[in-house]
């Protein structure tokens, strides 16, 4: 005991104990005075809001526009590590790793009832309209599309580069080193910056975690009739906890991938039987008709003053959930993409998760569009349930709801593993081989606010800790684009080739692996 008190120790282990210590805090105040808990996050969510969304606007078309550049740009060919590195995972494992980290419950949760909900309710005109679908379809595209995969990408890129190229350490802190420098970021201003880290991520993990929880419980309720009630929950966050940290434990090359791609597989079955069961033509034209209305979508965003409880309620709610997702999300696919160039890093973060979602709200959306509208709008007064609702509409729909329990476990499992290997590596200084009781410890921490916030006030409380935690990490997201084109532009020396060159470059780009 003595020893671990030393000051070397504490020094050394100064952002886990403070996030340990914060989280305690933030656990009792959420269980035991769930009343002021709530009053504040309110206030606090008001505030942001009423003054912030704008920003939360601007950055997620910076976000983009950044990889865009990047993209065509002459850094292109660069590869995260050294010239002769190569990828440590099969194109396949990847893809499978950077959607099970990057996707998780969300998918499942919202792929029914976000376009739904949008096209019984669509803001200005008439529901259940065929103007109302293209709205439903393009404002999903939009929430689940490219713009959250280019707020990934962006800072996973900047990660991955001045771990694997430059050697420092998988913080988020060394990726303030070319503007504040290295004895900074290794001081006071770094660790307030790892620190709001580890807050960030907890807050996006535990949404996904508590809309996890509610519609596992939901769905058993419905199927089952297992009570819907918050011992449930408990209960099920409990198996889960023990399940994830077996996995976290076992590391990236064993438990996660393994996880990673039984996931992905289970996923994809789940989208085959749905497209086999329901529309399969309306579906395709769906898909169709929300392409075409996307583009009007993103360039929407360029209205970065756009106010309203609708606003607030989802796009908002989606780029705050993202902002804060994406310290965890980045850190790990960073961890997973050694060896790739920037030009294929972007490729595959921005377009292959960002193209298999499109495809998943068409099929579930149009799942939801093509029932009785009684039906439809039974099942978006319970969002937590509108999935299993619509899937007992169909022929085999019973089956649809018994893989989609299936596949929320297993999203839980490797959202929550992947965002525990996270948060124990950056509580000991980005070691990309963390001590198997932080992890334990960790994980704990953030199944243990998940049912904080359940008790505290469900579905409205989760959502809105994820645009509050959003708000302080959203200000390091965008130094660091500005960090990273600093540090580009004074560290590599690449020849300018022509914009032909990159473009032919950009569709001539073959991966290439060691598996």
């Amino acid at each position: 005991m003595i020893k671990f008190l030393r000051k070397e120790n504490i020094n050394k282990n100064i952002i886990y104990f403070s996030s340990m210590v914060i989280s305690v805090i933030l656990f009792i105040w959420g269980f035991f005075f769930k009343d002021a808990f709530e009053s504040s996050t309110n206030k606090s969510l008001a505030f942001i809001t009423s003054n912030f969304s704008w920003f939360y606007m601007v950055l997620m078309i910076g976000f983009f526009v950044f990889c865009l550049y990047l993209l065509f740009s002459k850094y292109g060919n660069i590869k995260l590590g050294s010239d002769d590195s190569k990828p440590e995972f099969s194109n396949l494992s990847w893809f499978a790793m950077l959607f099970s980290a990057g996707i998780g419950i969300g998918l499942v949760f919202w792929g029914v009832a976000e376009p739904l909900t949008h096209f019984m309710s669509p803001l200005g005109e008439d529901g259940g309209t065929a103007s109302a679908k293209i709205f439903a379809l393009k404002k999903s595209f939009l929430h689940w599309g490219i713009s959250a995969w280019a707020c990934y990408a962006s800072l996973a890129l900047s990660i991955a580069y001045m771990h694997f190229r430059k050697g420092k350490p998988a913080l988020i802190s060394s990726l303030l080193i070319p503007l504040i420098g290295e004895k900074a970021a290794k001081g006071i201003i770094g660790k307030v910056v790892d620190i709001l880290t580890i807050f960030a991520t907890i807050a996006g993990i535990v949404t996904s975690l508590g809309l996890g929880t509610l519609q596992i419980n939901s769905g058993l309720n419905y199927l089952f009739n297992i009570p819907n009630s918050k011992i449930v929950q408990v209960v099920i966050i409990a198996i889960i906890t023990v399940l994830f940290l077996i996995s976290a434990s076992t590391g990236v090359k064993k438990g996660i991938k393994i996880l990673s791609n039984g996931n992905m597989l289970l996923a994809v079955l789940l989208l085959l039987a749905a497209i086999v069961i329901g529309p399969t033509k309306d579906m395709i034209l769906n898909l169709f008709t929300g392409l075409k209305a996307y583009p009007g979508a993103l360039l929407s965003q360029i209205n970065i003053f756009v106010s309203g409880s609708w606003y607030e309620q989802w796009t908002l709610f989606y780029w705050g959930w993202w902002i804060a997702w994406a310290p965890f999300v980045a850190i790990f696919i960073a961890r997973v993409s050694k060896g790739r160039t920037i030009r294929e890093f972007i490729l595959g973060v921005l377009f292959v998760p960002a193209g298999f979602c499109l495809i998943w709200f068409s099929v579930f959306g149009t799942l939801g569009f093509n029932v009785d509208s009684a039906v439809a709008m039974e099942a978006i007064k319970e969002v937590e349930t509108a999935l299993f609702v619509i899937f007992n509409q169909y022929h085999l729909g019973s089956i649809l709801s018994v893989l989609a329990i299936l596949l929320l476990f297993t999203f839980f499992i490797t959202s929550a593993d992947s965002a525990t290997f996270v948060l124990a590596m950056i509580a000991s200084n980005g070691d990309n081989k963390p001590s198997t009781s932080k992890k334990i410890i960790l994980g704990v921490i953030q199944s243990l606010l998940t049912i904080a916030l359940l008790f505290a006030g469900g579905l409205k409380m989760i959502q809105t800790a994820s645009i509050i935690m959003a708000l302080p990490f959203s200000i390091i997201m965008l130094a660091n684009l500005v960090a990273f084109l600093k540090e580009l532009k004074s560290s590599e020396k690449v020849e300018n080739s022509s914009l032909t060159c990159r473009i032919k470059d950009f569709f001539s780009l073959k991966s290439k692996t060691n598996n």
